[in-house]
C-alpha cells in the first residue's frame, strides 16, 4: 500500500513530446463506435456512426487536444480511450497492452491510472455527498488509505492541491462556485495518482476567467505530477494555450494532427482551415478575407460518401465524392487526410489567420496568461472566494 503522498512515484515521468522513442502511454488503433441499429418490433433504430477508424498515439508526458465541433465523435473518443465506453472494432492500447476487451479486476486496476474531469462541474457531482466523501471514495476503492483518518488526510491534501481550503471537505456540492466545483473533480481524479487524464471539455461551463484559472491548475498539476494529458475541447483559445499535439475531427474522423503551432500557423486540411477562420472577430466592422465555415454538420447517421467534409468544402472534386482519402503521414509525424491538399496549399489556402481574425484568440490567450502570472504569484487566492 502507497503511503498518503500527493508526489506520484518515479514511474510517472514527465517526458518531452518529441521524444517519441518509449512505448505510448495510450494508443487508439482503428477504433471506431457505433450506436443504434437495434431491430425493435418490424423496424431498426437508427445507426449513429460516431466514430470510424481512428488511429493515433499519445505520449507520455505531452498534452494531447481533440478538438472539433459538437457531435463530431471526440467526446465519445474520449470515453472509449478510458473504456469507460466499449468500442466497435479496434483497438485501446495502453503502455503496449491491448486493454480492449479487460473486464473484472483487471479493469478496476486500470481506473487508478486513467480518470476523467468531465464537462459539466455541477453534474458530474453527487449533490447528497460532502466533499470529503466524493473525494475520498476513490481513496478508499483504491486502498490508498488504512484508516478514516489517513483517508481525511489525503483528502485534505489534495484539496490543497487544487488551490481550496481543506475545511471545505465538509461543505456539499451546492455551496460552492462553477470553478470550485471543477477544482473538486480535478481533485476527485487524482486521488488515485493517475497517469492519464482525459478532460472532457473542463472549462466550457465556465467563464473565461475562471477557466484561465483551471487552465493553468491543470498544467500546474501536470508538470508536478508528471501527467499526461488528453483534452477533448471545441474552444481553440483553450487548446493553443496548452497543448503539444491537436488531432482535428470531423464527423468521426480525424481529417489532420500536427504539433500546435504547426497546425494554427499553416492548417493543411480544408476543415481546419474553416475551424480556425470561425474564431469569432473582437469586433462586427472587422471583416474576413475568406468565409468561415458553411452549412451544418451532417447526421452522423448517414455520413455522405468519400471524404465526409466534402458536403462543405470549397475545394471538392468528383474524387472526395468517390473515395475516402487516407491519412497520409508527412516529415516530423504530422498527418492529414486529405485528397488535394497540396493544392489547397498552392492556392494560399493554408497560409496563417489573418490579424483581424485572430485578435480575438489572441485576447483570450492574453487572459489566460495573466491569470497564469496572478496563480504563481498567488496560487490560492481566487480558488477560495
Amino acid at each position: 500500500m502507497r503511503p498518503a503522498n500527493l508526489s506520484h512515484p518515479a514511474s510517472h515521468p514527465a517526458s518531452h513530446p518529441a521524444s517519441h522513442i518509449a512505448t505510448p502511454i495510450i494508443e487508439a488503433s482503428a477504433l471506431t463506435k457505433r450506436f443504434g441499429g437495434e431491430r425493435q418490433m418490424f423496424t431498426r433504430t437508427p445507426t449513429v456512426h460516431a466514430v470510424n477508424e481512428v488511429s493515433f498515439a499519445v505520449h507520455t508526458g505531452e498534452t494531447f487536444a481533440i478538438v472539433g465541433e459538437s457531435g463530431c465523435g471526440k467526446s465519445t473518443l474520449g470515453r472509449m480511450l478510458l473504456r469507460l465506453i466499449d468500442a466497435t472494432q479496434g483497438r485501446v492500447l495502453y503502455q503496449g497492452e491491448d486493454i480492449t476487451h479487460w473486464q473484472g479486476a483487471k479493469l478496476r486496476r486500470l481506473r487508478r491510472d486513467m480518470q476523467i474531469i468531465f464537462q459539466d462541474p455541477f453534474a458530474s457531482l453527487n449533490p447528497g455527498m460532502t466533499v470529503g466523501q466524493i473525494i475520498g471514495e476513490p481513496v478508499a476503492f483504491h486502498g490508498l488509505a488504512s484508516s478514516g483518518s489517513e483517508r481525511r488526510e489525503r483528502v485534505a491534501q489534495l484539496l490543497t492541491k487544487v488551490g481550496l481550503q481543506p475545511a471545505y471537505a465538509q461543505r456539499y456540492p451546492h455551496e460552492f462556485s462553477g470553478g470550485q466545483r471543477q477544482r473538486i473533480g480535478i481533485a476527485r481524479a487524482l486521488a488515485g495518482e493517475p497517469k492519464l487524464i482525459v478532460g472532457d471539455e473542463p472549462v466550457s461551463a465556465l467563464d473565461v476567467s475562471v477557466q484561465a484559472q483551471v487552465i493553468n491548475l491543470l498544467e500546474s498539476l501536470k508538470a508536478e505530477l508528471g501527467l499526461t494529458l488528453i483534452m477533448v475541447a471545441h474552444d481553440l483559445a483553450v487548446i493553443r494555450h496548452m497543448s503539444d499535439r491537436v488531432a482535428v475531427m470531423y464527423l468521426g474522423e480525424i481529417v489532420e494532427l500536427a504539433q500546435v503551432d504547426e497546425l494554427f500557423d499553416a492548417p493543411l486540411h480544408p476543415y481546419t482551415q474553416a475551424l480556425l477562420r470561425a474564431i469569432p472577430a473582437s469586433s462586427p466592422h472587422e471583416r474576413r478575407t475568406k468565409p468561415a465555415l458553411q452549412g451544418d454538420l451532417p447526421s452522423p447517421t448517414a455520413p455522405p460518401p468519400g471524404c465526409r467534409f466534402h458536403t462543405r468544402c470549397p475545394h471538392a472534386k468528383p474524387r472526395c465524392v468517390q473515395e475516402r482519402p487516407l491519412s497520409e503521414t508527412l516529415p516530423g509525424g504530422r498527418q492529414v487526410a486529405c485528397h488535394f491538399w497540396r493544392d489547397v496549399q498552392n492556392a494560399g489556402g493554408g497560409t496563417p489567420l489573418v490579424a483581424s481574425v485572430s485578435t480575438k484568440l489572441n485576447e483570450r490567450l492574453a487572459i489566460y496568461r495573466e491569470k497564469q502570472n496572478q496563480t504563481q504569484a498567488v496560487p490560492s487566492a481566487e480558488a477560495n472566494r
